[in-house]
């Protein structure tokens, strides 16, 4: 597939209605034009199956802020910090919190430095401990090279 062009970003009104990504590197770059849509001290809350592109999302997001160190899904250590020149990422996957209270016990909240963005894959483990000015975004496969992704 062809490298994306850069000046395509999709808008805040495509992102609503759905955006179809045919690869992992579509979806890298799909996350890198939102990273520049995304208010600082914003959370991204990433729903969808197992597989359906959330920490290829992270990870292309993390490299519009010009993080260079690899970004792998933090299944087992809940949270990753990133720092970048222009803010602090840190990248959650919830799945492993049995309850919302759960999340109370990691300081997570204290750790976080303006200006930054917390993305969280599987958010509802969270409950209500998600901040409410969060961004919701689904994924989806539809087949082997088609996953959706839209903004809620």
């Amino acid at each position: 597939m062809e490298k994306p062009d850069p000046t395509s970003t999709p808008t805040l009104a495509e992102w609503k209605q759905g955006i179809v990504s045919r690869s992992p590197e579509e979806t890298a770059w799909l996350a890198a034009g939102l990273a520049g849509l995304l208010p600082e001290n914003t959370a991204l809350a990433l729903h969808g199956d197992l597989g359906a592109g959330k920490t290829t999302f992270v990870r292309g997001f993390a490299r519009a802020l010009g993080i260079q160190s690899p970004v792998t899904s933090p299944t087992y250590s809940i949270f990753t910090i990133y720092e970048s020149p222009t803010r602090q990422l840190v990248h959650m996957d919830a799945f492993r919190l049995a309850t919302p209270q759960d999340a109370d016990t990691l300081v997570l909240w204290d750790l976080l430095r303006t200006p930054w963005t917390l993305a969280v894959e599987w958010p509802d483990k969270l409950g209500d401990r998600l901040p409410e000015n969060a961004w919701h975004l689904e994924f989806a496969i539809k087949s082997a090279d088609r996953h959706f992704i839209r903004l809620r």
